[in-house]
């Protein structure tokens, strides 16, 4: 009878571990997933940022630093993409960021550049991708946070530990981008 009822303390104990660890796999690949929604995001962008930079040079008024800016940071972007660095690509999305608004806000003073068909497809295109990047840099935290409690809580620690599970590094912004813009800056 003892045997019996180790039996099933081991066999309920099993299930319950193995309950853990699939609900620990599902966490790893949700945040996966986020992240390949993001980069999926980043390079439409990353795509399109040549075709505004491009249509910007042909007006040759148009100030060249404020290209440069933008095109140094998608190549940061791309970089930190590519190595996976989550923390050097939020830097590097702030920076880019900045010099996307940067762009926007010159081209005011280009009457010409503001009334161009293909400019002005390529700054909605290019703004509703920062939009739905921002969507997705929200929902990958939310999965990443949840896969790091999951991974912190015991008894799940014990088998996140037993399979080398590591804490995922959070899309954090740029301190720059989580203040107001400063409008007449801008326009100064």
């Amino acid at each position: 009878m003892n045997s019996l009822i180790l039996l099933g303390i081991t066999v309920v104990v099993l299930i319950y571990g193995v309950s853990l660890y699939n609900h620990l796999v599902n966490l790893k690949h949700a945040v996966a997933k986020a992240w390949a929604n993001i980069d999926v995001l980043l390079k439409q962008r990353h795509d399109e940022l040549p075709k505004l930079v491009e249509v910007c040079k042909q007006y040759k008024a148009f100030e060249q630093s404020t290209l440069q800016k933008v095109v140094e940071a998608r190549s940061r972007v791309q970089s930190a993409r590519e190595q996976g660095d989550i923390g050097a690509l939020g830097q590097a999305e702030g920076m880019l960021r900045a010099g996307l608004g940067s762009i926007f806000a010159v081209a005011e003073a280009y009457p010409e550049l503001k009334t161009n068909e293909h400019f002005m497809q390529l700054q909605a295109r290019i703004s509703g991708l920062e939009n739905t990047i921002a969507d997705r840099r929200e929902l990958y935290n939310e999965s990443v946070n949840i896969y790091n409690v999951g991974i912190e809580q015991f008894p799940a620690a014990l088998i996140a530990n037993l399979f080398h599970y590591e804490a995922k590094t959070l899309l954090e912004f740029a301190s720059n981008e989580k203040t107001d813009v400063d409008i007449k800056s801008l326009f100064g």
